[in-house]
């Protein structure tokens, strides 16, 4: 792959779902880590995501845990093509990865619809962890998303050849990422992560697993009841804004589910790691120090 490092730091590779492969960074702090939980950070699903998205908290946290941040099946480093991508294959991706992982059982933070990938991987897969961190989740909107058969139907239209790669080209344009990557900060947006997003969506069978969210195969229905009011760990959700999904029923989640608490980081629209960085990391070192 020429695909380079999202950040410095060693990579190790895992066997999920049976057999995928899946690059992740790992940080070395030592003794320093001694007593310490792993930490694990699980980046989004678009069109050009990767463990980039994690990197301020992979920075932030790296010397004193030892900090786990992989490229999904589909992104960055790890394996692509023609795989099932899907939001049980996403949940078997994370309980096998989460198995691999040694010492107590880690702390999780997952941004945005893979919120939904690992409140299935602990309803369904059987993965343990200790506390969940859900940074601008999907599925707390009143809008539900189409069926997963009408977007198969659609996807099957777009891995056309010739339509597929006119839409790809045009999707992962430089001036195209800039653009959505621009609705997602108040600010201006860090040109390390423009620069990553623009050089994953080069790699090879990069389209397919974007194409299976563009055509919305990857959202669980009801995801609020099905997923999150079900969590049966110390939750935090950290949001504020975000220009392509809705907050409006966290206060119901709140209300059936006492193991969830929320925090507003303000100004933000999604990436409050990257825009408001102190202000998410000490929200983060307040949570953990509750759910001890």
């Amino acid at each position: 792959m020429s695909l380079e490092k999202a950040m410095a730091a060693d990579i190790c590779n895992f066997s999920v779902a049976g057999g995928v492969q899946l690059s992740c960074y790992r940080s070395d702090p030592g003794d320093e880590a001694i007593g310490n939980r792993p930490l694990i950070l699980l980046h989004s699903i678009n069109a050009a995501p990767s463990a980039m998205e994690m990197r301020p908290l992979f920075e932030r946290f790296a010397d004193s845990r030892v900090v786990y941040a992989p490229d999904l099946p589909g992104f960055g480093r790890s394996q692509r093509g023609d795989l099932p991508y899907s939001p049980s294959f996403y949940a078997q991706v994370i309980a096998d990865f989460l198995m691999q992982i040694d010492g107590p059982a880690p702390d999780v933070i997952a941004l945005s619809l893979t919120s939904e990938f690992t409140a299935r991987a602990l309803r369904d897969n059987g993965a343990v962890i200790h506390s969940l961190t859900l940074i601008s989740p999907t599925g707390l909107g009143r809008n539900q998303p189409p069926s997963a058969e009408v977007g198969a139907r659609i996807n099957r239209v777009l891995n056309i050849g010739w339509l597929s790669r006119g839409l790809w080209r045009a999707l992962v344009s430089r001036r195209s990422i800039q653009y959505f990557l621009n609705k997602a900060f108040y600010g201006p947006v860090p040109e390390a992560l423009v620069d990553y997003a623009v050089a994953t969506t080069r790699e090879p069978e990069a389209a397919r697993a974007p194409f299976a969210f563009l055509t919305m195969q990857l959202f669980t229905t009801d995801a609020l009841t099905l997923l999150y009011e079900s969590l049966q760990v110390p939750t935090l959700l950290l949001y504020d804004q975000d220009p392509n999904i809705s907050f409006e029923c966290v206060p119901d989640l709140l209300d059936n589910n006492t193991l969830i608490s929320a925090e507003k980081i303000v100004p933000t629209c999604g990436l409050p790691q990257w825009e408001r960085p102190e202000e998410t990391f000490n929200a983060l070192i307040r949570f953990w120090g509750e759910s001890r």
